[in-house]
């Protein structure tokens, strides 16, 4: 009944955005196009929306999903409770010393620990050392700027911090480069549920890029987490990836088993900068030195205790006498509302909504980075950026996550090649013409050049 009932709702979801849709009529495959926008499309925080009213089927789904395990999800949540104040207070004095580096030769020639790698999965963020050099990095960066100043009038952006340039030929050789390639099929080993061809071939997901300038305001991204928002409660499929979350047994629950991600719908409603396919690491590359408080990446360094809380938190309502309380928390099947949830936004987290994860405490700097580290984060990490960014040179990077080689994905790729073929954004992304008339804009020659037959296969050649 569970999957039949959603699978309508799906169908509900699409129906409703129908209107908003329209095909591009090229000279290749058709494809469905996005509304314009740019980053602030992904998040209700930076769109300025408040919390929306949703429909009272999101009731019915939440007593569907906990009702037969009401009592033994009570007493996961209390003992989840004990175990993130435990994990915040390590936070506390930790601080960015929380996160995990490794080098880029230890990560692919298996050198790596088994304490380390626990440490990775317990984290969930890990910095890469030296995938590229620092003077390599930094001419990326150069040749970033050249093509964005040869088409200034018509390149899309973000408060002139993320830009909405996705076929930059710097971009083009990051994503395709073998050094990369081999740090994503190495970070993909971490997963279990996959195949060795889906672990050994990685694909090349288009994304932004960011180029924040000291002493920058605007770009400031809260806590949040991406892969969509209601979905992960909406979607059968991805549900299931939370089951022993959802039975009562946080314990229990493996982060890195990806055989139901595989086939999770992660994009119910379309959203301009939602996501259709799975990432099992976000990440960065990073063109810049940046450190803590210079306008990098902040994360939540629990991961397994921070996302059953997050997944939990919609069941639970505080005692009535005292709302602020953060002990006797109830399950609570009486209202619609997914805190922090948006149909076709982000989850966003903030000491309102999602208050016992203790955000001005958890969050956590990451370390310091050098042109040519790679910086990633599991698919469930909350993270946010710094409010300000202090620092005295620019906060540069790539947007690289790392994509396993599945039917979910392998679909998405091939949309995203005629795209790129046009010069269109990726499917995922905000629409309109993207770089279709800028100057430079590289061709399939260029994926070869740099990657041979590995490069050119990630992207769908």
């Amino acid at each position: 009944m569970l999957v039949a009932r959603t699978l309508a709702i799906r169908g509900l979801a699409r129906s409703a955005i129908k209107k908003s849709i329209f095909t591009r009529n090229v000279g290749v495959m058709p494809q469905t196009a996005k509304a314009e926008g740019d980053i602030s499309s992904v998040f209700a925080s930076l769109s300025g929306e408040t919390e929306q009213q949703l429909p009272l089927r999101y009731r019915e789904l939440k007593k569907r999903l906990i009702a037969e395990n009401a009592d033994k999800v009570q007493a996961s949540w209390n003992r989840l409770i004990e175990s993130l104040k435990d994990g915040v207070e390590m936070a506390k004095v930790m601080n960015d010393r929380m996160i995990p580096s490794v080098t880029f030769t230890d990560l692919t020639t298996g050198k790596l620990s088994h304490k380390t790698i626990d440490t990775i999965k317990n984290r969930g963020t890990v910095v890469i050392r030296g995938v590229f050099s620092p003077s390599e990095a930094l001419e990326l960066k150069a040749q970033t700027r050249e093509y964005i100043n040869s088409n200034i009038s018509i390149t899309k952006h973000f408060k002139g911090q993320v830009f909405e340039i996705y076929w930059s030929p710097s971009q083009i050789k990051a994503r395709g480069d073998p050094r990369m390639l081999s740090a994503q099929r190495a970070l993909q080993s971490l997963w279990s549920g996959l195949s060795e061809e889906q672990t050994s071939t990685p694909l090349a997901y288009a994304d932004r890029l960011r180029m924040r300038t000291p002493g920058d305001k605007s770009f400031a991204l809260g806590p949040h987490v991406d892969g969509g928002s209601l979905e992960r409660w909406e979607d059968p499929t991805y549900a299931s990836c939370y089951t022993e979350i959802l039975k009562g047994n946080w314990e229990g629950y493996n982060p890195f088993d990806a055989k139901c991600r595989v086939g999770a719908v992660m994009d119910l409603y379309n959203s301009s900068g939602g996501c259709a396919a799975f990432r099992e690491f976000q990440g960065w590359l990073s063109l810049s030195s940046c450190g803590p408080g210079e306008g990098t990446l902040r994360v939540n360094p629990l991961l397994k205790q921070a996302t059953a809380y997050w997944i939990l938190r919609p069941f639970f309502s505080p005692p009535r006498h005292d709302p602020s309380s953060l002990d006797g928390w109830k399950l609570d099947f009486s209202t619609t509302r997914f805190p922090g949830s948006a149909q076709g936004r982000g989850q966003e987290m903030s000491d309102a909504t999602h208050p016992h994860l203790q955000l001005q405490h958890s969050m956590v700097s990451a370390p310091r980075v050098e042109p040519g580290d790679f910086l990633v984060w599991h698919c469930d990490t909350i993270h946010a950026v710094d409010p300000v960014h202090n620092g005295k040179e620019d906060a540069s990077v790539f947007y690289i996550p790392v994509v396993p080689k599945c039917s979910l994905n392998e679909e998405y790729i091939q949309k995203q090649k005629e795209a790129f073929l046009t010069g269109y954004p990726p499917p995922d992304f905000p629409g309109g013409n993207g770089e279709e008339y800028h100057k430079g804009r590289p061709g399939q020659d260029a994926i070869k050049m740099v990657g041979g037959q590995a490069a050119l296969t990630a992207m769908g050649f």
